[in-house]
């Protein structure tokens, strides 16, 4: 079948490849997994079949991630907050104020985070072969160990055996096991893969992907959600399925026979997801909005304050802390960054994404220090319930007492925070546990590298 038109979104200095097809009351944009590319996906019929039965639902909407397929090809991986701004580039250019976020395999994580952090863009969130994390911890053991995979990416690497044949059957083992021995598949997928992205840059992706892990993320998605997943799926375990669905508040799991990562190729399969999708798409027709959504919190203060003050006289101390406001908001502005309040000679302030949260927060300590100042902040990403103008929630009160635990210049994060910031290339310490006061538990604790 022949593709559709490519149109262009700009998202920052990067252009995003996609299609709108269609017409229709319900939007749905389909986030791809590792590989894609929009021409190359409209040559396999079972592709088309998939594309045109979601046209039948709503007007689709799909898109090559930045450095893949037909978008423009980057450097180094994208990290999750520039995926995210992708998906809000591409709705934007297409005229879509909501829609229905459809992740597939490691794009289920950007749908995912999307999800959480924009509720009022996001009409559903269906979760397809998707893992809230890829490496193996003590809560997903069925995944392989970090190390064993980077090692694999090496050898790959140092054989150069991507593109190869052995290469291509080894993919279509583990994504589409059921199309083994179709030569004209083979040789389609060999197309996808290489021109889906560079070797360094699938590479690259991988080992971001290793990184990535969006398990806090999952109770703040307070949207209709639907997790499909193939019991038999040979390159992600169901239980990574169970783990999401069990996790978001109201999702509907629906699991089905079946060993095929790229679901489409079976025509059984391919039946099954469409006739989900449709039934959950049906049930949207009236959807409450949320006033909770995943957020960065930001709290500052400057260290010593009442001592200086004291040194320098109420005038000279009132010029003082007039500049300082003047390159807080600077700062704020440059990074997207919204102030909710002041606290005394300290902020509260709030960002869509962690890592403009971290370098917002390191760019104000370096920014006041020409102004001999020294500030202290502290940072957390979670779920917040906006009143009015102010932002509630224990996130809040939790960035707040990290604050507190942090000293003369440093900018201290939660786990959460230095899992969502994995590819910006800043760089934590560990700080080890603390119990900070007023929350329940222990919290791990990370400082901000010096060359963030």
């Amino acid at each position: 079948m022949r593709s559709p038109p490519v149109r262009y979104a700009k998202s920052g200095d990067v252009h995003i490849a996609y299609q709108a097809v269609g017409e229709g009351p319900l939007d749905i944009l389909v986030t791809p997994g590792s590989i894609s590319n929009l021409d190359i996906y409209w040559e396999e019929p079972s592709f088309a079949r998939f594309f045109k039965a979601l046209t039948g639902i709503g007007r689709l909407i799909l898109f090559d991630k930045r450095g893949t397929g037909l978008s423009d090809r980057v450097v180094e991986a994208a990290t999750l907050e520039e995926r995210i701004d992708d998906i809000r580039a591409v709705m934007d250019a297409a005229g879509s104020s909501r829609a229905v976020l459809f992740g597939l395999s490691d794009g289920a994580t950007m749908g995912i985070l999307f999800a959480a952090t924009y509720p009022d863009r996001t009409a559903g969130l269906i979760v397809y072969g998707g893992s809230a994390r890829w490496s193996r911890s003590p809560d997903h053991p069925w995944l392989p160990p970090r190390e064993e995979f980077l090692a694999f990416l090496a050898s790959e690497e140092k054989e150069s055996t991507f593109g190869s044949d052995v290469f291509v059957e080894e993919g279509i083992a583990s994504m589409a096991p059921s199309r083994s021995n179709d030569p004209a598949f083979k040789e389609w997928f060999g197309r996808l893969r290489r021109s889906g992205s560079s070797p360094s840059a699938s590479r690259s992706l991988a080992r971001l992907n290793m990184d990535v892990d969006v398990r806090e993320v999952l109770p703040a998605i307070h949207v209709p959600t639907l997790v499909l997943h193939a019991t038999g799926d040979r390159d992600v375990p169901v239980e990574s399925g169970r783990y999401i669905a069990k996790r978001i508040p109201g999702a509907k799991l629906v699991e089905f026979a079946g060993v095929d990562h790229m679901f489409m190729v079976d025509p059984e399969a391919l039946s099954r997801v469409v006739n989900e999708v449709r039934g959950f798409a049906r049930g949207l027709t009236s959807v409450a909005e949320s006033d909770r959504q995943l957020t960065t919190v930001l709290f500052t203060d400057i260290v010593d304050s009442t001592r200086t003050a004291s040194k320098l006289g109420d005038q000279a101390w009132g010029k003082l802390l007039d500049q300082h406001w003047k390159d807080v908001r600077y700062e704020l502005s440059r990074f997207q960054g919204r102030e909710i309040k002041t606290l005394g000679d300290g902020v509260l302030a709030s960002f869509d994404g962690p890592t403009r949260g971290v370098r917002c927060a390191c760019a104000i300590r370096d920014h006041v220090r020409s102004s001999g100042i020294e500030i202290r902040a502290g940072l957390h990403t979670g779920e917040c319930l906006a009143a009015g103008n102010d932002l509630q929630g224990v996130a809040v009160n939790l960035a707040h007492r990290i604050m507190e635990k942090a000293g003369s210049g440093q900018v201290l994060v939660t786990s959460t925070v230095r899992d969502l910031t994995v590819g910006s290339g800043i760089q934590f310490r560990d700080r080890g546990s603390a119990t900070l006061r007023g929350i329940e538990g222990k919290w791990h604790l990370l400082e901000v590298g010096s060359g963030y």
